[in-house]
C-alpha cells in the first residue's frame, strides 16, 4: 500500500508541475532568490524574474505547466498599472501641470511619430503592429525616481515635470491601447467610437467621482480595522478592472485610474499604503513577471539576424526618441543641460506600462514572439541606462541646488508622542508619521507618562501593552520607533522631562473622549496638563481631536493668528503643514494677514517648493467663527494658537479649544502651539501669566469694539 503511495506522489510530482502545492512553494522560492542572485550581476530583479520564468516555462525546462499560474499573472498585471497611478505626486502634477502638459506631449508624440517612421519604412510592420509597437515607445516607468529622492532633487521643476508627463503619455497610450484592441476585434466603426465615448465617460465618471465619495465615506465608517482597508482598496481594484471590460477597453485602464482615484486617500507614508506595496512587491507583481517570461523564448534572438535586428532596432529607438522628448523640453522652458538629463533618465526607462502593453498584443496575436523577445531586452537595457544617467546627472544638479540654499542649520527632528490609552494611539501615530521628515533618520517615541504612586508598578504593566502595540503599528510603516516610558509626579513633567532629555523637536497630544472642555486630554489637559506642558515645554506643540481617519480629508483649513510670521517655530510648523497636507492629498486653505501670506509666498518661492494653496485674508482671529461656511465636515481644522506673552498672542485664543469644541464637532481638529525661546524667571515664583498684559489687552479690545460698534451706528444714521 505504501509503495503504491510513494508511486502515485511521484506521478504527481512528475514534470510539468500540476499540483498547486509544489508549484507554489516552487514560485516562492525563485521570488525569494532570483533578485538575490542576479542582484550579484547587476542584473534589475524585474528581468531576473522575467528570466525565471523563461527557465521553469514551455521554452526552458518545463517545470511548471503552462497557465498554472495565470490568475496570478493576470492579478499582477492589475496590480502594477494601480499602483503606477497610485504613487503618482498628483499635488505636483497640478502644480506644474501646464508644464508637465507640455512635456507629456513630447514624450508621447515623438516616441509615437518616430516609432511610427521605423517600424513602417524599417521593420516592415502591418498597421496595427506599428500602432501598437510605437505606443509601446511613448509609455515610461518612473524606475530610477527613488535615485532621485536619495539625491534630494524631487523637489527640482525637472522631476516634477517629469513626474507629471508621466500621467499624460501613460493615459494617452492606455486610451490607443483601447482603440487597437477594439480594431484587432473588428469592431473598428462608428457604433465603435459613439459605444466607446459613451462607455469611457460614464466609466470614468464613476471611477474618478464616485469611488473617491465611497472611499472616504468608508475610511470614516470604518476607522480601525486594518484588514478590512485592505481588502476593500483590492476590491475596488479589481471592480474597475472588471468596469472597464464592460466600458470596452482593456482590464488595466480600469485599474490604472482606480489608483489615480484612490491616490488622495491613501497618504505614502500611511500603514495601508505599506501594505499594498509590500503585497504588490512581494506577491502579486513578482508572479506576473514570471508568468511574462513562461512565454518569452529568448533562443529566437539566436536563429537568424531579424530576431536581433528587431530588438536592436526597438532599444534604439526607445531611447533616441525620449532623448527627443526632454530635448525639446529643455528648448522650450530654458533648462539646463543636466535638467535635460535628468527628465530624459526619469522617463527613458520602460519597465510596467511596457510589457504590459505588448503582452496584451502578443496575446491578441498583433504581434510576433521577436517583439516580445526584443521588448525583454529594451526593458533590460532602457533600465540600466536610465538608472545611470539618472544618477548621473542628479548627483550634478543636487551639488548645483545645494549651492542655490543658504545653509540652514537644525538639530535632527525627534517627535515625541505621549499616548495616554491605547484608543487614540493610532490617530496620534498617522499624524506624526505624515508630519515627519522622510529623510530624517531619528525614530519616532511614543511615550507613557505613569503617575508615581504605590500602584506604579502595575500601571508600567499595563502602559507597556500600549507601548508593544505603538511600536507595532508605526514599525507596519517601516518607520524607526522607540517606546519610552517615564514615571513622574504628574503627566505635565513626565512629558517635559522626556522632551528635554530626548531632545524632542515636535510634540504631539491628543484630546479623550470626556465631554467638559476642562478635561480632554490625560484627564484635565485643559485644565492643568496643558498649561503646565505650555510652561515646560518650549518645542512645537500639536493638540490633535481626531474623529476620522486623516485620509478622509477633503480640504485642510489653517488658521492663523495676526504677527503669526514672527513667531519663532513659524516656518517649521508651516513646512509640517505643507508636508501633512501632501501626505493626505488635501488642498491647503490658509487663513492669515496679509503680512503672514507674504511671508509664506517669500518661503515658497525660496526653496521652491510645490503646494497647492489658497489664501483667504483674516486679519482677527476673534471673527475665527465667520470662516464656518468655508469649513465642510470632511475638512481637517487646523488653529495655530500662541502662549502668553508672544507677538501673536491674544486672550480669545485662551478659549479655544472649548469654541473648537462647540461650532466644529464632527471635525478633525488640531491646535498648533509654535516653538518659543524658553523663559528663565528671576524671581521666585513669577510665572508667565504675570509677566502679560493679558487684563488691559482684554480691556482694550473691549473698547476697540464698542468704538467700532458706535462708528456703525453712525453712519447708518447718516
Amino acid at each position: 500500500m505504501n509503495v503504491l503511495n510513494g508511486s502515485k506522489l511521484l506521478m504527481d510530482i512528475s514534470l510539468p508541475l500540476k499540483d498547486p502545492v509544489p508549484i507554489f512553494s516552487l514560485v516562492l522560492f525563485i521570488i525569494l532568490l532570483a533578485p538575490i542572485i542576479l542582484r550579484k550581476f547587476r542584473i534589475p530583479s524585474i528581468i531576473g524574474l522575467i528570466l525565471a520564468g523563461m527557465a521553469i516555462g514551455d521554452h526552458g525546462f518545463k517545470i511548471i505547466e503552462k497557465g498554472s499560474i495565470d490568475l496570478f499573472g493576470k492579478a499582477g498585471l492589475l496590480y502594477i498599472m494601480f499602483l503606477a497611478g497610485l504613487e503618482l505626486d498628483m499635488t505636483e502634477f497640478r502644480k506644474n501641470r501646464n508644464r508637465s502638459l507640455v512635456f507629456g506631449a513630447f514624450t508621447f508624440f515623438i516616441p509615437l511619430i518616430l516609432g511610427y517612421l521605423v517600424c513602417t519604412y524599417v521593420l516592415h510592420f502591418n498597421f496595427m503592429a506599428t500602432l501598437l509597437v510605437s505606443s509601446m515607445f511613448a509609455t515610461h516607468t518612473l524606475v530610477a525616481y527613488p535615485l532621485a529622492s536619495r539625491l534630494g532633487i524631487t523637489k527640482n521643476e525637472a522631476v516634477t515635470v517629469a513626474v507629471g508627463g508621466t500621467i499624460i503619455t501613460d493615459t494617452a497610450v492606455l486610451v490607443i491601447l483601447a482603440v487597437i484592441t477594439g480594431a484587432a476585434a473588428g469592431n473598428l466603426n462608428t457604433h465603435f467610437w459613439v459605444r466607446l465615448s459613451v462607455s469611457l465617460v460614464v466609466f470614468g465618471a464613476i471611477i474618478l467621482w464616485i469611488f473617491p465619495l465611497i472611499g472616504r465615506w468608508f475610511f470614516k465608517k470604518i476607522k480601525d480595522d486594518k484588514t478590512s482597508h485592505f481588502i476593500f482598496v483590492l476590491a475596488l481594484v479589481f471592480l474597475a478592472a472588471f468596469l472597464a471590460e464592460l466600458a470596452g477597453v482593456e482590464g488595466i485602464i480600469g485599474a490604472f485610474l482606480a489608483g489615480l482615484a484612490l491616490n488622495q486617500l491613501i497618504p505614502h507614508t500611511s500603514p495601508l499604503m505599506n501594505r499594498i506595496e509590500f503585497t504588490g512587491n512581494a506577491l502579486f507583481i513578482p508572479f506576473f513577471l514570471i508568468s511574462v517570461g513562461m512565454i518569452v523564448d529568448l533562443r529566437v534572438l539566436l536563429k537568424g539576424p531579424e530576431a536581433l535586428m528587431i530588438a536592436g532596432v526597438l532599444t534604439g529607438m526607445a531611447l533616441v526618441s525620449k532623448w527627443f522628448a526632454a530635448f525639446f523640453t529643455q528648448i522650450s522652458f530654458g533648462y539646463t543641460p543636466t535638467q535635460r538629463n535628468v527628465i530624459f533618465g526619469l522617463s527613458g526607462s520602460h519597465a510596467a506600462a511596457t510589457i504590459a502593453v505588448i503582452l496584451i498584443g502578443f496575446n491578441m496575436g498583433i504581434i510576433n514572439e521577436n517583439v516580445l523577445n526584443g521588448t525583454v531586452v529594451l526593458i533590460l537595457v532602457t533600465c540600466l541606462v536610465s538608472s545611470f544617467v539618472t544618477e548621473s546627472a542628479g548627483r550634478k544638479l543636487a551639488i548645483i541646488e545645494a549651492d542655490k540654499k543658504p545653509a540652514v542649520e537644525e538639530m535632527p527632528e525627534r517627535l515625541l508622542v505621549p499616548i495616554s490609552r491605547q484608543g487614540h494611539m493610532e490617530s496620534l501615530l498617522d499624524f506624526a508619521l505624515m508630519i515627519k521628515d522622510p529623510d530624517a533618520s531619528t525614530p519616532i517615541y511614543p511615550l507613557a507618562v505613569v503617575q508615581d504612586d504605590e500602584e506604579a508598578k502595575q500601571k508600567v504593566a499595563l502602559t507597556s501593552k500600549i507601548m508593544e502595540a505603538a511600536v507595532m503599528y508605526a514599525g507596519a510603516t517601516e518607520s524607526k520607533v522607540q517606546a519610552v516610558t517615564r514615571v513622574d509626579l504628574n503627566v505635565s513633567d513626565g512629558i517635559a522631562r522626556a522632551a528635554k532629555e530626548l531632545m524632542i523637536t515636535d510634540v504631539v497630544l491628543g484630546w479623550t473622549d470626556k465631554t467638559t472642555t476642562t478635561e480632554r486630554l490625560f484627564g484635565s489637559i485643559f485644565g492643568t496638563t496643558l498649561d503646565n506642558v505650555l510652561q515646560s515645554v518650549w518645542e512645537t506643540i500639536y493638540v490633535c481631536d481626531f474623529h476620522y481617519p486623516l485620509n478622509a480629508t477633503r480640504k485642510l483649513v489653517l488658521v492663523m493668528p495676526k504677527n503669526a510670521e514672527y513667531e519663532l517655530g513659524f516656518l517649521h510648523y508651516i513646512q509640517k503643514i505643507f508636508l501633512l497636507s501632501k501626505q493626505i492629498g488635501a488642498r491647503l486653505l490658509l487663513c492669515c494677514h496679509t503680512k503672514t501670506q507674504a511671508a509664506i509666498e517669500a518661503y515658497l518661492q525660496q526653496f521652491k517648493l510645490n503646494v497647492e494653496i489658497t489664501f483667504k485674508q483674516f486679519d482677527n482671529i476673534e471673527e475665527l467663527l465667520q470662516l464656518g461656511k468655508d469649513i465642510t465636515k470632511n475638512d481637517l481644522v487646523m488653529v495655530v494658537a500662541a502662549r502668553k506673552g508672544t507677538l501673536s498672542y491674544r486672550p480669545y485664543l485662551d478659549g479655544m479649544p472649548g469654541r473648537l469644541s462647540r461650532h466644529f464637532p464632527s471635525n478633525n481638529i488640531v491646535l498648533i502651539y509654535p516653538e518659543q525661546t524658553e523663559i528663565d524667571y528671576i524671581e521666585a515664583g513669577v510665572q508667565p501669566e504675570d509677566l502679560t498684559l493679558a487684563p488691559i489687552q482684554e480691556q482694550l479690545a473691549n473698547l476697540n469694539k464698542l468704538g467700532k460698534a458706535v462708528k456703525r451706528i453712525l453712519k447708518g444714521k447718516k
